[in-house]
């Protein structure tokens, strides 16, 4: 009885935060609609519409921008179906030529390796390492990574790199799953690697989905990849921000709120065996009715005369839906959207190995927008809460995580918005030169424009800001991931929903389904059918290409401020701010039906002798700092580990905890380490990351033992004298632009130097003094 009453407690809670919230949501939409609607209405005069002429003249200049407009619809059909006759080739800005073709494979795949051709008066070093992007492969063709000179490809072309690219054709192959995707992705980045063995390992950029894939290879085959980027990627997709500011995540309840998993699996089997990516689009512009229906065409419409060129350039890209087999849509759909099993290792690769994503070894950036209603921050950064139970468990591990944060670019604009392209990419760019020389440990990149740049042009200043694990997932998950445990049972109902539509739906439909069915649902797709229905295709618009040619030759506008036209404005942003209102009031309205179907006791509880599933970002909170396992036995070796030891030690020791690390001093310690190779321990570079973690580790819970003890780490003479040496370096050791080390740090060195230059008995002595105290402890 006491349970019911606590559960019914808990439940009449929950009702009444809902209330609140949905009611506060609405509020922020009445408002938001009343001060637009307040905005487009208030510079309107009654009298300015008085002036017939006037009114003659906007009537024309009216009709010849709709001409204009429909005949750039036109266009774009015409273009569609160019582009489908093509075979949907990639949308690349730059020439390139195929290096591997994965349908070529021993398990085909519809993946291909493009090297980007330079263009004309851009020279790649070779000496630098290479990239490649990866592409989301949800519902359009390969090319955003590259779509216009302003893009990652472009960035990394001027910055002298090479660039590879992964592309995708618009069928899959009979049979290809998932894992054989990210297999033939793990080859091409191999071979990459071996066409560049003299450079550092390859950066591998991943947009969106694409995001996830460049992780689960680098997860998979972790000696081949170098820095990997990860761009609006949905890493832990039952994160989002619940109650905090007025800002909706809609994607992320249409799970639960589509019963699970079953009608990717249903439109599968309609499409005879193939999932029709135009499906995934539509969601996409779902979430923003007012551009997709409305804003795009009305800014063509009202920009007739210069306008078309542009809209064409995107929708060339936008207008190419590829398909995906069953196989892998139910792979997405189960383990990643509703299952979120990538980040806690529930998922193995073809060769039967967990994705663990705590094996990657190299730098990671985390670049994400709170403007992003598709993938918000917490999706894109919590999965590092996740897999790593601490900071220290980051550390030991020698992991190096870097978070960068837009404060309102929406998901697209992440890739191909050009301002977001000048600064946020190529600023990124710059710091992969050195990234791998970041201490371990997570941190934030902050960019500032610096003053003095040429006009048009800015420069900017980078600087990298540490943070705890634990503070830094407290500040984007205000509600401490509450709101992440009704996922748990939409988890628990797609698995039934999908085994009862597996057992009593499915024979049915693909008993009924066929090729031609499937090929007829598709060109009816509504963002098809409204393509190739406005081309030369439909003989009723015979009249609209003379008809627009004639108009081009004879065009009169108006005065874009004329009263005319300002009403046209006002009339678009009334209609715009609608689409707003009803959009914010979905929403809204989806998001409390979801917690209220969801988030009671009875669906969150789990059922009797089965495991609580509740999400394991909370791992982190279990132990404090210093109780952890792993820092204990760390620190009863504090005398051990020999030379590589004592190089991580002396890095550790140099540091400041929390200190704001300058990207000139990032540079600076990459070219002491890159002029100092013979002094530093022969092992990876990623192994040495991982040793210093450890040492910092050691340094952070017992600072004074650690430099009393460092001597103890290199009894070889040969080694003493190796240390000694790359004392005197750094000491030495100048950088351009930034100070190296500071006087305190330049003492402490010497200090170290001066005992290591004592007698061998002292070694002796410390190691023994170290092994008392450790038996009295």
């Amino acid at each position: 009885m006491k349970d019911v009453t606590k559960g019914t407690a808990a439940n009449e809670g929950i009702d009444a935060q809902l209330a609140d919230i949905y009611q506060g949501r609405i509020a922020a939409a009445q408002q938001r609609f009343a001060e637009q609607l307040s905005k487009a209405l208030a510079s309107q005069s009654p009298a300015a519409f008085l002036d017939s002429q006037d009114a003659f003249r906007y009537a024309t200049d009216w009709t010849q921008r709709w001409i204009l407009a429909w005949d750039t619809l036109r266009q774009r059909g015409n273009d569609f179906l160019a582009h489908e006759r093509a075979g949907l080739p990639p949308l690349l800005h730059f020439d390139s030529e195929t290096i591997l073709d994965g349908r070529k494979f021993d398990r085909p795949v519809n993946y291909a390796l493009l090297r980007i051709v330079p263009p004309a008066g851009i020279v790649i070093d070779h000496d630098k390492r290479p990239y490649i992007i990866i592409d989301p492969r949800a519902g359009h063709g390969p090319g955003i990574g590259g779509f216009k000179d302003d893009s990652q490809a472009g960035v990394a072309l001027r910055g002298g790199h090479a660039v590879y690219f992964m592309i995708f054709f618009p069928d899959p192959e009979p049979g290809q799953t998932l894992l054989d995707v990210c297999e033939a992705e793990a080859k091409f980045v191999k071979h990459v690697r071996e066409l560049h063995a003299a450079s550092p390992k390859p950066v591998v950029v991943g947009n969106c989905q694409g995001g996830w894939a460049a992780m689960m290879l680098a997860a998979s085959d972790p000696q081949y990849t170098g820095p990997i980027v990860i761009n609006g990627a949905p890493m832990s997709y039952w994160a989002g921000a619940w109650r905090e500011g007025d800002g909706d995540n809609p994607m992320r309840y249409a799970g639960g709120l589509l019963g699970g998993t079953w009608p990717a699996s249903f439109a599968a089997d309609l499409g005879a065996g193939k999932f029709d990516g135009a499906h995934l689009a539509q969601n996409f512009e779902a979430l923003d009715p007012a551009q997709h229906l409305w804003g795009k065409y009305y800014h063509l419409f009202a920009n007739a005369d210069t306008e078309s060129a542009r809209f064409l350039d995107f929708e060339r890209w936008w207008g190419g839906f590829f398909l995906l087999n069953r196989e892998e849509i139910e792979w997405i759909t189960k383990n990643l959207f509703v299952g979120n099993k990538l980040v806690s290792s529930e998922l193995s690769s073809g060769g039967g190995r967990a994705f663990d994503l705590r094996e990657i070894r190299s730098p990671i950036i985390l670049f994400a927008s709170l403007g992003d209603n598709v993938t918000p921050p917490q999706q894109a950064f919590n999965w590092v809460a996740d897999v790593y139970g601490s900071t220290e468990e980051i550390k030991a591990r020698g992991q190096v995580i870097v978070g960068l944060l837009h404060q309102d670019i929406g998901h697209l604009g992440i890739f191909v918005s050009g301002k977001v392209v000048r600064k946020e990419h190529a600023q990124i760019v710059s710091v992969l030169e050195s990234i791998e020389a970041l201490p371990p440990g997570i941190y934030g990149m902050e960019i500032s424009e610096r003053a003095g740049g040429a006009p048009g042009e800015p420069e900017y200043d980078v600087q990298f800001v540490e943070y705890r694990l634990e503070d830094a997932l407290e500040r984007l998950n205000r509600h401490r991931r509450t709101d992440e445990r009704p996922f748990e049972a939409v988890a628990a109902l797609s698995d039934l929903n999908q085994n009862l539509y597996n057992a009593f739906a499915r024979p049915w439909v693909q008993a009924w389904a066929n090729e031609p069915s499937a090929k007829l649902l598709r060109q009816f797709h509504p963002l098809r059918f409204t393509r190739w229905a406005f081309s030369d295709l439909n003989p009723w618009l015979w009249w609209l290409a003379p008809a627009a040619k004639l108009v081009e030759d004879n065009r009169q506008p108006v005065d874009p401020n004329s009263a005319y036209r300002t009403l046209e404005r006002a009339s678009a942003q009334v209609i715009g701010a609608t689409l707003d209102f009803w959009r914010d009031w979905r929403d809204a309205t989806s998001e409390a039906a979801f917690f209220q179907l969801y988030a009671n006791p009875l669906a969150v509880q789990p059922a009797a002798g089965q495991k609580d599933q509740r999400p394991p970002g909370r791992r982190w909170r279990d132990a404090a700092k210093g109780e952890l396992p792993f820092v204990r036995q760390m620190l009863e070796q504090i005398a051990e580990g020999g030379y590589a030891a004592a190089v991580g030690r002396l890095a550790a020791l140099l540091r400041t905890a929390g200190e704001t690390i300058p990207l000139a001093r990032v540079e600076a310690r990459h070219r002491f380490a890159v002029e100092n190779l013979e002094l530093l321990p022969d092992i990876e570079l990623a192994d040495l990351r991982r040793v210093e973690g450890t040492q910092e580790i050691i340094v952070r819970n017992a600072p004074e033992r650690a430099v009393e003890m460092l001597p103890a780490l290199v009894s070889d003479p040969a080694d003493r004298e190796r240390l000694v040496t790359l004392i005197e370096r750094a000491i030495e050791f100048h950088s351009v632009g930034e100070r190296w080390l500071g006087e305190e740090q330049r003492a402490l060195l010497a200090r170290i130097r001066a005992t290591l230059l004592q007698p061998k008995a002292l070694v002796r002595d410390l190691q023994a003094v170290d092994r008392r105290k450790l038996r009295r402890a």
